[in-house]
């Protein structure tokens, strides 16, 4: 792996796009070379390479698990865990980048309610980091009858120790 770091190759589904070859903590022998593939949209410790080297984090796959226009017209509209996955290995077969094809089962997080696999991806948030928010929350916290109490007094510690806020509409079912 330090014989190819900072090296770079040719993208293979994205003709005329260079990615580069990077190091990541996360990789070790035992696992491979060291160097990885990176989807920085798609998982904490690829969001965090790909922020290190100063990569875009594009999202090419939409909400409902289908891959999006920028992923190119012979994936769009293409699952990713069914039939783009196969058209993916098609695309590496025809431009003669496929070295291997194996079996693997990946350990994809599952939905609770669903059951089914959960794909990792970024989505646009917003973060503020003003003390008038934290304020404001902390106030209208105080307004809140909660059950029990002292609930309400660990929601204020956590609250004090929080330094950017994150306003999300990801989920309508709840908070954490």
């Amino acid at each position: 792996g330090l014989d190819l770091a900072d090296g770079s190759c040719a993208h293979p589904t994205i003709p005329g796009k260079v990615s580069p070859l990077l190091p990541a903590n996360h990789v070790t022998m035992a696992k491979g070379t060291g160097l990885v593939h990176t989807a920085p949209a798609h998982g904490m410790e690829d969001y965090s390479v790909a922020s290190h080297h100063q990569l875009p984090t594009d999202c090419l796959v939409d909400e409902g698990g289908f891959f999006t226009e920028a992923a190119g017209p012979e994936l769009k509209n293409k699952n990713v865990l069914e039939e783009g996955n196969e058209a993916v290995i098609q695309m590496l077969q025809a431009a003669g980048s496929l070295l291997k094809e194996e079996k693997f089962v990946h350990s994809y997080p599952y939905d609770w309610r669903t059951k089914k696999p959960m794909i990792i991806r970024a989505s646009k948030q917003w973060f503020v980091n003003t003390a008038s928010v934290k304020a404001t929350a902390q106030e209208v916290l105080k307004k809140v009858k909660v059950i029990p109490t002292s609930a309400a007094n660990r929601m204020l510690e956590m609250l004090d120790r929080r330094t950017f806020w994150c306003i999300s509409r990801q989920r309508c079912w709840g908070v954490p």
